[in-house]
């Protein structure tokens, strides 16, 4: 397991959209853009999405994942992860997404439309790359 640089750690405070790989059920790369956030207690990346999603499929099958992320204030900085989705949970999503709806979109209330059940993918990381 690697742990997040702490000078990249701002990343995960800031308005930074990640893109999220995972593999289809064919090994066909399938990208997304995503909010992340990071639990630094526990050394994993955060991804809140919908039960049922593309993405959550893909690594129910296979939990292996790469993300990358660029600082929204410093296009030549980066950071990529490579690991592994090790747990899929409900507890706490939903008032994540709000947290994050704060942190992104300046509302109190995510204010879009929930229509199955909030996930997080709770991603532990492997690798580290960094610029």
């Amino acid at each position: 397991m690697a742990d997040i640089p702490e000078e990249f750690r701002d990343l995960f405070e800031k308005e930074t959209f990640a893109h999220v790989a995972t593999l289809t059920e064919k090994g066909l790369p399938h990208v997304t853009p995503v909010w992340i956030d990071y639990d630094a207690d526990d050394n994993r990346i955060l991804v809140n999405t919908e039960r049922g999603r593309q993405k959550v499929r893909n690594v129910q099958a296979n939990p292996g994942v790469g993300l990358s992320m660029v600082d929204p204030d410093n296009p030549y900085q980066h950071l990529s992860i490579i690991g592994e989705v090790d747990e899929i949970t409900t507890e706490g999503a939903r008032e994540h997404i709000d947290e994050l709806a704060q942190r992104y979109m300046g509302e109190d209330d995510y204010p879009n439309p929930i229509e199955t059940e909030r996930v997080i993918l709770r991603i532990r990381p492997d690798q580290i790359i960094t610029q």
